[in-house]
């Protein structure tokens, strides 16, 4: 058997010049308005274009975002009235499809109640401007760079890569650390014992130096702020200073501002100080810079050069006990060999 068993040549023939030829033209035509969509959005995103790649403005991001939304519904929309127009080309009655179609979107709004709530939620985020695609947010406990926002969902990825997928409706309470200006805020924290006029000084150089860097200075777009002492802390005198800068600039302008702080303290003997740790061992005899071990009533045998003496517990697993014990004395002149006393007394 061939396949003109199958198929009816004549009304095939008689269908391709009319409704075949229609369904086409419907297909062609959605095609062509989608990607005319496509075109036009992309202009007016070029239009808002400042010609500054290393951040995006917030006109650019406004753009870009609704641009995409745009594409992503009209796309829908009109693929969609494509359809139902073929297949009432190929005679099959729409009308209950739509009617279908209604009730089934009556059962899902009662019942996908989370779902309308994210398309809500993203029709009043574009409404109401609050971030835009390139910006830096942090929200429903993860943040990242914005990559694409739709009716329901808003993509981030974050300083490793990783991609997260918000629903808009988890979208409760939202951080935009990028939004018409950002800010890095620096505590630095110097020794007791140093000058803090001075230091403030020397954090004001810093600050006019990265002004008029050709690199940092594009990104910072006010004077160095220092509003002073911001703490006093168990080891450190806490000074605060701000850089105002552009959106998204400020952690590289706080990272070459720490490491120039660094320099110029380095420079004027300016201390940093660090954490320090006292360990307490109890009242006694002095212990005069040795410690000995106890163990089952044997305190072990020391050599000059240590420090600490500590042994392992035998076999009758005694106790330890850790006690003073004098230093050993120095060699006499006489006796080159430090056969002397050398080790430690016993407890």
């Amino acid at each position: 058997m061939g396949w003109s068993t199958f198929i009816n040549v004549e009304k095939l023939l008689e269908w391709l010049p009319t409704t075949g030829l229609r369904i086409f033209f419907v297909l062609v035509g959605a095609f062509a308005f989608v990607r005319l969509l496509s075109f036009v959005t992309k202009r007016i995103e070029r239009f808002f274009d400042d010609d500054d790649p290393t951040m995006m403005s917030e006109r650019e991001k406004q753009a870009a975002t609704l641009g995409k939304v745009l594409r992503n519904i009209i796309g829908i929309a009109v693929w969609g009235a494509a359809g139902l127009i073929v297949l009432h080309e190929l005679g099959i009655s729409i009308g209950p499809i739509l009617a279908g179609v209604g009730i089934a979107g009556v059962a899902v709004g009662f019942g996908a109640q989370s779902l309308v709530k994210d398309f809500l939620s993203g029709m009043f985020i574009l409404v109401e401007n609050q971030f835009h695609v390139g910006d830096v947010i942090r929200t429903a406990g993860v943040a990242g760079l914005v990559e694409r926002i739709t009716l329901r969902t808003t993509t981030l990825r974050d300083l490793e890569g990783r991609v997260h997928v918000v629903p808009n409706g988890q979208i409760e309470v939202l951080t935009n650390m990028t939004k018409k200006w950002s800010r890095a805020v620096l505590d630095i924290g110097v020794a007791y014992k140093e000058d803090v006029d001075q230091v403030m000084e020397i954090l004001s150089k810093v600050g006019e130096e990265m002004n008029e860097d050709p690199e940092f200075g594009r990104m910072i777009t006010a004077p160095l702020e220092i509003p002073g002492v911001q703490d006093f802390a168990d080891s450190a005198v806490v000074i605060r200073v701000m850089f105002t800068t552009r959106p998204g600039r400020q952690w590289p302008v706080a990272r070459e501002a720490r490491r120039r702080i660094k320099i110029a303290f380095d420079r004027h003997g300016i201390e940093i100080p660090f954490p320090h740790q006292t360990v307490y061992l109890g009242e006694g005899r002095p212990m005069n810079g040795r410690l000995s071990v106890e163990i089952a009533g044997r305190a072990p045998a020391g050599s000059a050069g240590d420090s600490a003496e500590i042994a392992r517990a035998g076999p009758a697993g005694g106790t330890r006990d850790a006690e003073a014990s004098p230093p050993p004395e120095r060699p006499d002149a006489d006796d080159p060999d430090g056969a002397g006393d050398s080790q430690g007394k016993e407890a």
